[in-house]
């Protein structure tokens, strides 16, 4: 009787985490008045490993109707993104912001406790601007998921989208990458297509809260 008792409980709590899992959350400033989709980034958003037109902003401007701004510096860490945050991208007009940051952090071994600061105030400050934001989790499977346990805390609390883990499947095969880490176009096409999965619901809203009542 009792095991039968803590399959059912079991049951119905696996229930309760898929249907958390598909409902999408609220977040702040989701009736933004900004004109662009600023990606604000590292090498990852760059587009480090490929040439113009393959890293993942462009492919997810081909998927948007919106502008989409490529503010990604190969080797940046979340402090140097600090310094660039106001003319990279508060005095961009965003209507949405792409945060992805941690992986130089982890690699120069700037401590986590740093990141996590950095990463709160940015979204903050992008927020008290007027924009929605999204966090992105450049984690795959156990790497870097230290980073994506904190990261989508920070989302959580600061009611930002969180889009999880867009290395999976392309850290491990060759065939995505252009180099050790960083993907092909093909790699940062599956990114882009992450992304706007992710962000698709929210822009859907936004855009239907600029339309007029009728």
């Amino acid at each position: 009787m009792r095991r039968n008792r803590l399959w059912v409980l079991l049951f119905y709590s696996s229930i309760v985490l898929l249907l958390n899992g598909c409902v999408k959350r609220e977040i702040k400033n989701i009736d933004s008045k900004g004109t662009n989709i600023i990606c604000f980034g590292d090498s990852l958003t760059f587009g480090y490993g490929v040439g113009g037109g393959e890293d993942y902003p462009s492919a997810l401007a081909k998927m948007l109707d919106i502008p989409v701004i490529n503010a990604g510096i190969d080797g940046d860490t979340s402090t140097e993104a600090l310094k660039r945050i106001g003319s990279d991208v508060l005095n961009r007009k965003p209507l949405l912001v792409i945060l992805e940051f941690g992986g130089n952090d982890f690699l120069r071994k700037v401590p986590k406790e740093v990141t996590v600061d950095n990463v709160r105030q940015m979204v903050r400050e992008i927020q008290k601007a007027g924009a929605m934001v999204a966090v992105v989790d450049i984690s795959a499977g156990l790497f870097l998921r230290d980073y994506r346990i904190l990261l989508s805390r920070i989302a959580r609390q600061d009611q930002a989208i969180f889009v999880p883990a867009v290395l999976s499947g392309i850290i491990t095969d060759p065939t995505m990458k252009s180099d050790f880490i960083h993907p092909n176009g093909e790699g940062y096409k599956l990114i882009a297509e992450r992304i706007h999965r992710a962000i698709s619901p929210y822009l859907e809203k936004q855009a239907r809260s600029k339309s007029p009542k009728k």
